[in-house]
């Protein structure tokens, strides 16, 4: 006698055994992950990126507030490594480009024209991975990250950093 397949209502009978259908990557029994692992709130929830978008932040703002004026046409932004395929250690160490042993740290993007013709705003690029990996520890790399950063705003408003790094 052959296989009897009755369906009704998501209910299947197979040779008399009733099953019910289901869902591929059900948690059965109740022993999978119902949520995140930490709460939000926690630091463990966030990912290295978050944390380190946060260092920036934090090493950013006393930098702002006191040359609020200056870097009204400035973008600060975070790249998780710099693109360098193709290109020499000439065009790696261009004008604007903090290196370490050949490795890009942060590059300041002049203002120009994007691909549409908009003008765009000067930019500073911290790229993340080099930072990251020079530093020892979370102390080092927010000292790290405020060096890079009044370096390259030094470079942007073309002052000496102990300019931007002085007492306010």
């Amino acid at each position: 006698m052959g296989r009897r397949l009755d369906t009704l209502r998501g209910v299947t009978s197979t040779r008399g055994r009733l099953s019910r259908r289901r869902r591929p990557n059900r948690d059965r029994h109740g022993r999978g992950l119902r949520g995140s692992l930490y709460p939000s709130t926690l630091p463990a929830a966030s990912t290295r990126a978050e944390r380190f978008d946060a260092l920036v932040l934090a090493a950013l703002e006393p930098i702002e507030a006191r040359w609020r004026t200056e870097l009204t046409k400035l973008d600060v932004a975070v790249d998780d490594v710099p693109d360098v395929r193709g290109e020499d250690e000439e065009a790696i160490a261009a004008e604007g480009t903090l290196t370490d042993a050949g490795v890009p740290l942060a590059r300041l993007v002049p203002a120009g024209m994007d691909q549409r013709g908009l003008p765009t705003k000067a930019r500073i690029v911290l790229f993340r991975r080099p930072l990251e990996a020079r530093a020892r520890d979370g102390a080092d790399l927010a000292e790290l990250v405020h060096h890079v950063l009044v370096d390259q705003v030094a470079n942007y408003l073309g002052v000496d950093p102990t300019v931007i790094d002085g007492e306010s």
